[in-house]
């Protein structure tokens, strides 16, 4: 069977959710272009029951492609570990690579605890996150503005250029309280920041995002509006930009960034540390 015709199998195997192995194998499965990649997410394998039903589905799609499956582990438990590496995969034990070295380093012993990069629901840290979730829900669009000095910072941007999206992802990520405010055609025509803002100018950062693809992101939400004409949103984008410049507030575009390289923008920008 031809490789490269057929997409291969990966497995991400966790004993939790599975979210790191995830993470961290689509950084580096990444970084090959021109190879094709089915990926099939199985969590919470914290027994041996389940352990051999993962065996047998890699074994299974093995014989069915012709092709041997990667497999990223963050499998704790020894005894299931082992289980899963009698698969026909290639097994990369993303937890065992570092933790077998650390403790050589640290002259200690790891404590195998399933679960353990996920904070636990009591905890402080846990409830913080919650705090901030709930802080920028609340707090999206210009809405409840009585709190936002409570914010750790305060996205400003036209419609639809990714403040809500990266609040929320500041917010789960990293429990940060981040509000969001619309600058609107209002705004402009005043030439001045909305005065709800002047007391947390430091609080302050902007999101801007090319005219074209504004207008393509409006008309998903309502087309054949003046609101998505490319009009529309060349004004809205160069008077924004320009508010933020006189007003010496920093700033991005955010029209080829993920959520997330923007979030770290943001955090490096604004000096936030969690």
């Amino acid at each position: 069977m031809n490789d490269k015709l057929t997409p291969r199998p990966v497995f991400i195997v966790s004993d939790s959710t599975g979210i790191t192995a995830e993470t961290f194998s689509h950084s580096v499965l990444a970084q090959f272009d021109e190879a094709e990649f089915h990926t099939v997410r199985m969590p919470f394998i914290d027994n041996v029951e389940k352990a051999e039903d993962v065996l047998r589905r890699i074994d299974q799609v093995a014989l069915e492609t012709g092709l041997k499956p990667i497999v990223f582990s963050t499998l704790v438990n020894p005894g299931i570990q082992a289980v899963v590496r009698q698969a026909n995969g290639l097994f990369l034990d993303l937890i065992g690579t570092f933790v077998g070295q650390i403790e050589q380093s640290l002259g200690l012993k790891s404590s195998h605890v399933i679960g353990r990069a996920w904070m636990p629901a009591n905890s402080q840290k846990y409830q913080h996150r919650i705090e901030a979730i709930n802080f920028s829900l609340s707090h999206d669009d210009g809405q409840f503005i009585n709190q936002l000095g409570d914010a750790d910072v305060i996205l400003v941007g036209v419609s639809r250029c990714g403040k809500t999206p990266t609040s929320l992802y500041l917010a789960m990520q990293y429990a940060i309280k981040a509000a969001n405010f619309p600058l609107t055609p209002d705004d402009f025509e005043r030439s001045a920041l909305p005065k709800t803002l002047a007391p947390y100018r430091n609080k302050l950062f902007g999101l801007s995002i090319d005219p074209d693809r504004l207008s393509q992101v409006r008309n998903e939400r309502r087309p054949n509006s003046k609101y998505a004409t490319i009009e529309q949103c060349h004004y809205e984008v160069s008077a924004a930009e320009r508010m933020m410049r006189r007003e010496g507030i920093a700033w991005m575009s955010t029209t080829t960034k993920s959520i997330e390289e923007i979030a770290t923008t943001v955090i490096q920008e604004v000096g936030l540390i969690r």
